[in-house]
């Protein structure tokens, strides 16, 4: 295991700490009940199309910046009309599916054990508002929330990462992030952060050219490896 030497600890949130996928397939079921499963993931995939669509052309300066709660109305409103559904308070209820995600199994468990060690700050590109309401539900429990909307773009942009290593007051060097998207920890490894990454089965896996510092198959088996590494400050 490679020597670290980590001041504070930064989280991805969607997909990492909660099954976002989960908590848009219940939302679609509940739209319309009578969608089979199939028709369930294909909507499923038009909503993250659309996301991962619109973010990819705020960063490349096709479209001003919106928040995520405006990308998911629109989500909601494109999966509604693929649904035939065309009640308005429906698709209000659909876009705010994206905030009711359940947390993964060791979670709250794990954040609490790494609480104990370590800062916790959580990054996600999720708004602000969202992200209180991500947080209420799953139970995750920070020393410090940040969202992209601070920095009106999304990750992967480095002003995202920039708004932790701000809020901490430390090196890039001395903060770890933690994501199961392999695109995440690549830039946040450009701006000089450290890299752990955790399995999950929603994650972008990494590539054969990927060197982070810390792969763990659930956050019991970072906060051991973290353990190894030696002792760390609270305060």
């Amino acid at each position: 295991m490679p020597e670290l030497e980590i001041d504070a600890v930064v989280f991805d949130v969607l997909g990492t700490l909660v099954d976002e996928p989960a908590g848009i397939r219940a939302g679609i079921r509940e739209l319309e009940p009578s969608l089979d499963d199939p028709q369930v993931e294909e909507l499923l995939s038009l909503w993250q199309q659309h996301i991962d669509g619109e973010q990819r052309r705020i960063l490349d300066g096709g479209r001003p910046y919106v928040t995520s709660d405006a990308l998911d109305r629109e989500a909601a409103r494109l999966v509604a009309d693929a649904a035939g559904v065309e009640d308005p308070s429906a698709v209000t209820v659909l876009a705010g599916s994206g905030r009711r995600l359940p947390p993964w199994a060791d979670t709250v468990a794990g954040l609490a054990r790494l609480a104990e060690r370590f800062p916790l700050i959580g990054l996600s590109n999720a708004s602000r508002t969202a992200l209180l309401e991500v947080n209420a539900h799953a139970g995750l429990r920070w020393h410090q929330a940040l969202s992209a909307e601070d920095a009106r773009t999304y990750k992967p942009d480095p002003a995202v990462y920039q708004l932790a290593v701000t809020v901490s007051a430390r090196p890039p060097e001395r903060l770890l992030m933690v994501a199961t998207h392999a695109w995440d920890l690549r830039a946040a490894q450009a701006l000089g952060l450290r890299t752990a990454y955790v399995t999950r089965p929603v994650g972008d896996p990494p590539a054969s050219g990927d060197r982070f510092d810390l792969y763990a198959d659930g956050l019991d088996n970072l906060a051991d490896q973290l353990d190894e590494n030696g002792p760390a400050r609270l305060g």
